[in-house]
């Protein structure tokens, strides 16, 4: 039914306490998503112990946020950064394999400038030319987020690539600010397999409890109902409100139960969708 991101008070350092807070409060599944703003590559030691925790736990993955990278980027024209931007994305690719998860979500940004748009598509195309094989090898599936701004970005990878390997991980919160959000998810909604369900006011990326902003989650539920996502759990990722400065000051299990009890609601609300209530 639900999973949730991995990094809701924090991206860095040791998951384990996150880990053990989630299974408590109910979950089940969970997005990984630390270091996902970053250029670290995880070692088959750290591999090998999140997989340890996650069968303490009892926990799966339902999806894993790959790193688009800080300095490295798989979209650079500097072909030395776009090495190395490939590198990351093979590294979190090979992490969900072993992981057992059957989708990685990714950044595009659309070009900075109109003038680098060809050097930047052909950086895009050479390094999926070489993630596409890798991936399909691994079994896992690349979901392009939409950002801020990236909606005739993603249209056009959706039209470069296969179904089968390429699809859309819709962000309802990026979609709230940017305007037409539902509407760029309404006509994807064929190549939708994954979610970062979230709410904010529409003035920043708040990542907010699900129905506590202004997201229109009674459309959004319809256009999942009707579309190409089929699996059992979505994911909801969210940030933990803070207070003072950037110190994390509320009361973690009361939030995840909110997290849960939000979750369960938008659940159901898809449920109904799909029996057309």
């Amino acid at each position: 039914m639900l999973a949730i991101n991995t990094d809701y008070k924090n991206s860095h350092g040791n998951p384990e306490p996150r880990l053990r807070q989630i299974a408590v409060a109910g979950f089940s599944q969970i997005h990984w998503c630390h270091h996902f703003g970053s250029d670290y590559l995880y070692s088959e030691v750290e591999i090998d112990q999140i997989a340890r925790w996650l069968r303490s736990y009892r926990l799966t993955v339902n999806d894993l946020h790959a790193s688009a990278g800080v300095h490295n980027h798989y979209y650079s024209e500097h072909e030395a950064i776009r090495l190395a931007g490939l590198e990351l994305v093979k590294n979190r690719i090979h992490m969900a394999n072993r992981l057992d998860t059957d989708v990685i979500v990714l950044h595009l940004p659309r070009p900075d400038e109109a003038g680098k748009s060809i050097a930047f598509w052909e950086a895009v195309h050479r390094s999926m030319d070489e993630l596409l094989p890798y991936a399909r090898e691994r079994g896992v599936r690349v979901a392009f987020e939409n950002l801020l701004s990236n909606h005739a970005t993603l249209h056009r990878v959706l039209a470069a690539y296969d179904p089968s390997n390429v699809g859309i991980c819709y962000d309802p919160g990026h979609g709230n600010i940017t305007g037409g959000g539902l509407d760029f998810a309404e006509t994807v909604k064929d190549r939708l397999i994954a979610f970062h369900l979230n709410d904010n006011d529409s003035s920043a990326d708040q990542h907010g409890l699900i129905f506590s902003g202004t997201v229109d989650w009674d459309r959004l539920a319809k256009i999942i109902a009707d579309s190409a996502y089929d699996k059992e759990y979505m994911t909801i990722e969210l940030s933990m409100p803070k207070e003072l400065g950037h110190v994390h000051t509320g009361d973690e299990a009361a939030f995840l139960a909110q997290a849960m009890e939000s979750g369960l609601k938008f659940h159901e609300m898809v449920a109904d969708a799909r029996l057309g209530l």
